[in-house]
């Protein structure tokens, strides 16, 4: 029966309802560990109620530090049901960028993953909490599974509105004050939007990104649905090839620099991904060129999303647009969705006519309320009822949006502007890189010089003098870089990003900006 009969339901009450629709049926798997639809909606109910009896409800939030797990997912369901916020820490920022995110959402309860015992202890030292709940035995904490079997399973209605703060999810935290963006219960039901539909298909979605991310989110759609969701705990290449193949994945999310990984591992050839309908991709620039290599690897499946946290969901490229014959579509981040619009604006607000670069500015239903406790802040970026998004972009005579930076990592040099992806894709160009890395270095004289890190392919010996003189002819002296280091792979933040900022501090250390 339904959970309740009010005219708004969150997204918690709608996706139990449809897992009570067959309760037999498998939904998550983990470690070999197989969860139906009917114990997962159990645990959701008794671990709400046990949170509601420890002072979760309306104006608190609770923060996960936690990795992939089925409790992971039902956590956030019970919070959520409960009327608590949620904040999902990326588990590898450092302790002290943990602790400044936890004290700054003002969390009434940390749950954890026993895994991560360990760094519960260090954090709490840093930012005490009032009550530490542990997805099963530990040393710290109280056991939340536990407390939660002891709870009835009855149905329960929630407590939100549909403006109360559903999620508070922040852009890094890495340095200085964290940015906690804000997004509604009544948001928050996008999120969990129409899968497309395969005849004779059910959704199987593989997750090996973090929970606290895309994936996360494209698993309540599945869920949904009255699919699958098949967890990792981190990615690992050769072992998400091997899960397509067993568990028959049709659905995945995946960072650009993830997909070429996917791409490049040995076992590739060998392994069966015919049952792949949808690879979406985004979070960070992606390659024209490698994106031609994936289509032809893995047949027309990709689908790019742009968006932010900020401001939603913006744009798709479809599976449709991605022609590996048309760089230049393979270039964009696709066409606007319906209901967002989307203007480019020069630095004095000025709306720019097609193919002109300037800001991406977008106004839906879908931008953030603000930042959490930044008025300030938050009025910098909207304005008039338009979220300015930093991106530097253009939208040409079709509709298309095409990106080329950020407006903080644009990097200018004596001349002009150098935007970081346009370099990007035309180094990937060459055939013997895989993929690279352009950022701006400051040197004695706080000028920004250029530096590219490139990972070649296996065996190459191709070398800076000779990717610096195809720089050159193509775009000039102005976007020829001053340094080009060579690495076996990039360091990737939490999500899976190239890390810029690892890079530059590296290239800082080494004195190579001097």
């Amino acid at each position: 029966m339904p959970i309740s009969d009010r005219s708004f339901r969150i997204y918690v009450e709608e996706n139990l309802d449809a897992l009570n629709r067959d309760p037999d049926s498998e939904v998550l798997v983990h470690q070999g560990r197989r969860v139906t639809a009917g114990e997962f909606r159990s645990l959701v109910l008794r671990m709400a109620r046990a949170l509601r009896d420890r002072g979760v409800g309306r104006d608190t939030t609770v923060t996960l530090l936690s990795g992939n797990l089925p409790e992971t997912i039902a956590a956030r369901y019970a919070a959520n049901l409960a009327g608590a916020r949620i904040n999902h820490l990326y588990n590898k920022l450092s302790a002290d960028s943990q602790a400044a995110i936890v004290r700054d959402v003002e969390t009434r309860a940390l749950i954890v993953d026993p895994r991560l015992a360990e760094r519960a202890a260090e954090l709490v030292e840093l930012a005490p909490v009032p009550d530490v709940l542990v997805l099963g035995p530990a040393k710290l904490g109280t056991d939340l599974l536990e407390l939660a079997a002891g709870q009835s399973d009855e149905p329960l209605a929630a407590a939100s509105r549909p403006d109360d703060i559903c999620t508070i999810r922040h852009t890094g935290g890495t340095t200085g004050h964290p940015k906690g963006i804000c997004t509604t219960f009544e948001q928050a039901r996008w999120f969990s939007g129409a899968l497309p539909d395969f005849e004779g298909v059910k959704h199987r979605q593989l997750v090996c990104t973090t929970l606290a991310h895309g994936a996360g989110y494209m698993a309540d759609t599945v869920l949904h649905s009255g699919g699958t969701v098949v967890l990792l705990d981190d990615f690992d290449a050769g072992e998400a090839l091997a899960t397509i193949e067993r568990e028959r994945i049709t659905s995945m999310f995946l960072l650009p620099p993830l997909l070429y990984q996917l791409m490049d591992h040995p076992d590739r050839p060998a392994t069966d991904t015919s049952s792949l309908r949808t690879v979406t991709y985004g979070g960070c620039q992606a390659s024209p060129a490698r994106l031609a290599d994936a289509v032809r690897t893995f047949g027309p499946v990709l689908v790019q999303g742009y968006g932010q946290n900020e401001a939603g969901g913006v744009s798709v490229l479809s599976a449709e647009d991605h022609d590996p014959e048309r760089p230049d579509r393979l270039r964009s981040a696709g066409k606007v969705l319906d209901d967002v619009e989307v203007v480019i604006r020069d630095e004095s607000g000025r709306d720019l006519p097609p193919g002109e670069h300037g800001e991406v500015c977008v106004r839906s239903t879908m931008i953030m309320q603000g930042y959490w406790k930044q008025p300030e802040l938050t009025a910098e970026v909207l304005r008039d009822g338009w979220l300015h998004t930093g991106d530097v972009g253009f939208l040409d005579d079709e509709g298309y949006l095409t990106l080329v930076d950020r407006i903080k990592d644009m990097i200018v040099v004596v001349g002009g502007h150098v935007y970081t992806t346009e370099l990007e894709d035309l180094l990937n160009s060459h055939p013997e890189v895989l993929q690279s890395a352009v950022y701006g270095v400051r040197d004695a004289d706080r000028m920004e010089r250029v530096h590219a890190t490139v990972v070649r392919t296996p065996g190459s010996d191709l070398d800076a003098e000779r990717l610096c003189a195809m720089v050159r002819e193509a775009r000039g002296a102005m976007y020829e870089p001053a340094r080009i280091t060579f690495v076996d792979a990039l360091p990737l933040t939490d999500v899976g990003k190239p890390d810029k900022k690892e890079l530059r501090r590296r290239a800082e250390e080494s004195g190579a900006a001097v």
